[in-house]
């Protein structure tokens, strides 16, 4: 059983990742708005992650005999500045994400819930790779800069995740 720690924790897990989602659909609108299309896909597909995130701290909880408790999300930013804005925006937002999980299993830790340590170490080796692709991104864009064919290039780069 989900001590009451334990499960507010995780149901605000859940809020912080559909916010994760909602801020990265924000950015993926404001790319395709500004003809970014490859840049539009990528933040696309990684809001879609976000929300996968969040339905396994639902199932989660539900496998635990516990009850989700929705929350209510901030609306996300609107407007971004370059794309290399953006992806330290998602670099530094990542690196907040494993904060949460760390303190999450912090928690866990400290409550002896086994269960929920093995759960959350998934998430942990997740963060890592979110934060390693963010830093690659963010390098490549700082190596191409802030316009030209070398961005144009960067941006259907980004398109082809998930395409092979």
């Amino acid at each position: 059983m989900l001590s009451n720690t334990l499960l507010t924790a995780l149901n605000d897990q859940i809020k912080h990742e559909l916010y994760s989602a909602y801020f990265y659909l924000s950015m993926s609108a404001y790319c395709n708005a500004h003809n970014m299309p490859g840049s539009a896909s990528w933040l696309a597909m990684q809001a879609k992650e976000e929300q996968e995130h969040a339905l396994k701290f639902f199932g989660y909880i539900q496998d635990r005999g516990a009850a989700v408790t929705l929350q209510a999300i901030d609306q996300p930013p609107t407007s971004f500045g370059s794309l290399l804005d953006i992806f330290e925006q998602v670099q530094k937002h990542e690196a907040l994400v494993t904060g949460l999980i760390t303190r999450l299993y912090e928690s866990a830790l400290q409550e002896n819930d086994y269960p929920t340590q093995i759960m959350l170490q998934w998430f942990i080796s997740e963060q890592v790779e979110e934060e390693k692709h963010a830093a690659e991104i963010v390098d490549m864009l700082r190596m191409v800069g802030t316009q030209g064919h070398a961005l144009f290039m960067a941006d259907a780069q980004l398109g082809r995740r998930g395409k092979g």
